[in-house]
């Protein structure tokens, strides 16, 4: 049976150390007072929450799924999961970060983003429940009416309902201009929506008593593509005026998807025939509504990946330690034994650094977005707000394509440490990497996030976003740059630096003459991009980690710290320069292949 402790160690190094979130944050009124003694205390217990509830119902929910009544079109989610999430209920846990105005606690962004992790360690099925309900809230929150915000937020806020978001039909998944499902407006002001989802996570369950769908759909006069896009909020029951529960809504599921992984999350097929919504924005403006859900959405899915390579990475590490098997190469390590643990051996040692590495850079890279996430809506200087939405928007495909394909690596790394017993259910490996693989295909493909960020968030403004987080490089190479022990750290990224200016220059001009050349390079694009991110935030760990040793910090932490960027560096970064070189192979080589494809 698998295990999951929670990193708080390494969240706290982080946050405080790192990133010093309090010091961020204090000049946004609404988290001035916050202190890291909080912060640690809340995700204390949430560490509890996660591992003492619903980490036990991770294998028995696979193991389950969820079952529809196709009479009734009631899903029944594995046993345990309405229990626990009872329990996530009365304990507050879905106000964590939400506006005390509505009933939340009001805590940073940050501090949810540490907690989720631990939920998508311990189970990402069951936390994709909860997790649906903040991109719902977050879009009402920003583009709901004052009546919607009064009837929705509060409930939301509480867990009392959850929350969906309906965009994928039968014949379009992302592409979301063709999409046919009809809003036919009523006298009462109200929406009569008619047409089909697919892959609806938590699409319908009994966790809750009421679940509100965010719906896209068009306006009979709606301009054809996306610019004719119109967003709905359609409960599962409708509303009496007095916010008590009225009749059922005929927006229901017709069929439960069947998947490689995570079984314990309600994936629908959603019905919709004549169901009662009202709409969230501004008529054909639903796109720009539902991206504050998707934004959220793909974090999220990043937060997942994160997740799961943890507790991979945790489970891997303790098995390589116990399972013995072979000699060293390199001569006698266990005299009493009739072989050495595994984790002797350098290989196994990679697959370990590999997952341990992705891990902890991606921790930081999603607990830094999140911080300009608070800062974006927080913060009382208007650049300051300005400046970390504009480099959340560049990061966004980053944690969402670069981390869940780290998870992908990883978790299968994990299970191959393990070997033929990787294989076998009852290790929980395997289930590590079905789950893992959905989220390198939900909430837009990691293609599609590669796309976003070379042709919109890139090219779109000739590099100028990806110049302002090259400045925060540069400032760190300023800084370290005469630094010896720095220099395995800096001169690598400094040097990649400038090769990503280089090779960005070099492929916007040839997507300039012929834009395919774009879609063949943005997905090693990305990957580079990505390295080079982490890349600077494991500069900025060595670098912590390095005066606290100088300062005679006797803690094993720091040093193990050290060692892991050491080997990313040395064994992770310089996939770069295999990436630059492919993404430089052009087109030609994929789209003259005619015979090849016939």
């Amino acid at each position: 049976m698998p295990t999951y402790t929670p990193p708080l160690r390494d969240m706290q190094f982080i946050m405080h150390e790192v990133l010093d979130v309090t010091g961020e944050l204090r000049p946004c009124p609404r988290h001035a007072e916050i202190d890291a003694e909080t912060i640690n205390a809340v995700l204390e217990e949430g560490g509890k929450f996660a591992t003492e509830v619903t980490f036990p119902l991770n294998m028995s929910g696979d193991e389950e799924g969820c079952t529809l009544d196709r009479t009734t079109h009631e899903v029944k989610p594995p046993k345990g999961f309405k229990e626990a999430y009872a329990k996530f209920v009365e304990g507050g846990w879905p106000a964590l970060s939400c506006d005390p105005e509505f009933g939340g606690q009001g805590l940073p962004f940050v501090v949810n983003q540490c907690f989720y992790e631990m939920l998508n360690s311990a189970n990402q099925a069951w936390t994709m429940y909860p997790g649906l309900s903040h991109g719902a809230y977050e879009a009402l929150h920003a583009h709901g009416t004052d009546e919607q915000k009064k009837l929705y937020l509060p409930k939301l806020t509480s867990g009392e309902w959850t929350g969906t978001m309906c965009l994928t039909e039968p014949h379009c998944g992302t592409d979301l201009g063709m999409l046919r499902t009809k809003a036919e407006p009523q006298p009462d002001g109200t929406y009569a929506l008619t047409g089909n989802k697919i892959f609806i996570s938590a699409g319908e369950h009994d966790m809750t008593e009421n679940i509100v769908h965010l719906v896209l759909a068009r306006l009979p006069d709606a301009p054809q593509g996306s610019k004719g896009i119109s967003l709905f909020a359609v409960p599962k029951f409708n509303i009496n005026k007095d916010g008590s529960i009225g009749s059922r809504n005929p927006i229901y599921c017709g069929g439960l998807e069947h998947k490689m992984g995570i079984h314990g999350n309600a994936t629908c097929q959603i019905v919709m025939d004549l169901a009662i919504g009202t709409m969230v924005g501004k008529p054909n403006k639903g796109l720009a509504a539902m991206f504050v859900m998707m934004n959220a959405a793909r974090l999220g899915v990043g937060n997942q990946s994160l997740g799961l390579t943890e507790v991979a990475f945790q489970n891997a590490l303790a098995y390589a330690k116990v399972r013995i098997q072979m000699r060293s190469l390199s001569g006698v390590k266990a005299k009493d034994k009739a072989a050495v643990p595994i984790i002797v051996h350098p290989d196994v040692r990679k697959m370990l650094l590999t997952a341990k590495a992705y891990a902890e850079g991606g921790r930081a890279l999603s607990i830094y977005c999140t911080l300009l996430l608070d800062k974006e809506l927080y913060h009382p200087d208007e650049k300051v707000r300005a400046d970390s939405a504009e480099l959340v928007a560049l990061l966004t495909p980053i944690v969402k394509a670069f981390i869940t394909d780290n998870g992908h690596i990883s978790t299968n790394a994990c299970m191959q440490v393990f070997g033929g017993h990787g294989y076998i259910k009852e290790w929980g490996m395997e289930q590590l990497v079905r789950d893992n693989r959905i989220n390198m295909i939900y909430e837009g493909t990691n293609t599609i996030q590669s796309l976003d960020l070379l042709g919109r968030k890139v090219l779109g403004n000739n590099g100028a976003t990806l110049q302002k987080f090259g400045k925060l490089i540069g400032k760190l190479v300023a800084e370290e740059g005469v630094n010896e022990k720095m220099a395995e750290f800096i001169n690598p990224l400094a040097m990649l630096g400038e090769q990503m200016t280089k090779f960005t220059t070099e492929i916007g001009f040839k997507g300039f003459q012929n834009p395919d050349e774009v879609g063949a390079a943005a997905v090693d694009y990305l990957r580079v991009a990505g390295h080079l991110v982490f890349g600077y935030f494991w500069a900025r760990m060595a670098q912590v980690a390095l005066r606290e040793i100088a300062a005679g910090n006797t803690d094993p932490f720091y040093k193990g710290k050290l060692q892991t960027a050491r080997f990313y560096f040395a064994k992770l970064l310089p996939e770069t320069a295999t990436l630059m070189r492919t993404a430089r192979g052009g087109s030609k080589v994929l789209m003259d292949t005619e015979e090849a494809l016939a």
